[in-house]
């Protein structure tokens, strides 16, 4: 027989473990901590997860910070990882400043909505320099969401991730994402019938973000003024660009709303180009169309500007 305090000894040693569990880096086992990464992500995740009782989907970064390649995570933001059960990322090296971090969440589910897209290369547009890195060591394009069919694949990626990760909500993720689907295949079917009839099908962008977006609709990138936001255009570079456009007559320069547009207007002045404004929906207000928001009014631009 055992005395009282050698039996509280082994109920003690054999609960433990369970007790620790339970009570460990994510305390609540009948919820989920769901964290995206950026602006994109969180938009497409806070469809599927619309309405799933006891989930909690949180980003990363603000609604204003944009394209995340030169971000640096702060302390709260490590605290967010550590409380958090799944994180998603676009991948495809966009969110190349949390290899690290991560690394240090072992029990953190890791979900990249790229994954299963076909890349596209970092330099698409500048073919004249060697190698195929960019000035942030990518080898590939991460603007995936741009072309509306990535995005449907980004929206199936992210479902499924987490109908297996929350079994209890899961027929709510596969109705959320179904009509989150249908609403996206209009918007796809709409951006096509209406650019097919434009006469001017080249362009001229303030970064890389657009090829995904110019592949799925039959648009030509005569040029990029800036490889990425904040670095600065060379004297050597905008003279090519205002050589493209004389050579081209391509009359059409997009810049973005995140960034300063001087580069763009320095150029148009010199080309007689117009400037206009094309958004790759990395700041926003956290509502859910408003991807589909975005993308309409990128194509009321377009359907302006290449008439």
């Amino acid at each position: 027989m055992l005395n009282g305090k050698k039996a509280l000894a082994l109920i003690l040693a054999l609960c433990l473990p369970a007790l620790l569990y339970g009570c460990g880096r994510k305390g609540k086992r009948d919820s989920l901590t769901v964290v995206a990464s950026f602006y994109p992500v969180y938009t497409a995740a806070a469809n599927i997860t619309d309405g799933a009782e006891g989930v909690e989907l949180v980003s990363l970064t603000g609604p204003q910070t944009g394209c995340l390649h030169d971000y640096q995570l702060s302390p709260q933001e490590m605290i967010i990882l550590e409380t958090a059960d799944m994180l998603i990322i676009n991948g495809a090296g966009m969110e190349a400043f949390l290899d690290k971090a991560t690394a240090g969440f072992p029990g953190l589910k890791l979900v990249t909505a790229s994954a299963g897209i076909e890349l596209l290369p970092a330099d698409e547009t500048r073919h004249e320099q060697a190698g195929g890195e960019d000035s942030h060591g990518h080898d590939s394009n991460p603007h995936v969401w741009l072309s509306v069919s990535n995005y449907m694949v980004y929206v199936q990626n992210i479902a499924a991730e987490l109908m297996a990760a929350d079994p209890a909500n899961a027929k709510l993720y596969e109705k959320n994402m179904e009509q989150y689907l249908d609403r996206l295949q209009a918007l796809k079917s709409k951006i096509h019938e209406q650019l097919q009839g434009v006469r001017e099908r080249r362009i001229i962008t303030f970064h890389e973000a657009f090829p995904y977006f110019a592949r799925e609709f039959d648009l030509e990138i005569a040029a990029v003024i800036a490889r990425e936001p904040g670095t600065e255009s060379s004297p050597e570079e905008i003279a090519r660009i205002i050589d493209i456009v004389r050579e081209t007559g391509c009359k059409v320069l997009f810049a973005e709303p995140q960034y300063p547009s001087a580069v763009a207007e320095t150029i148009a002045r010199e080309t007689g180009a117009i400037v206009y404004t094309l958004d790759p929906v990395v700041t926003g207000e956290y509502r859910k169309d408003a991807y589909e928001a975005a993308m309409e009014k990128n194509l009321q631009t377009l359907l302006e500007a290449l008439q």
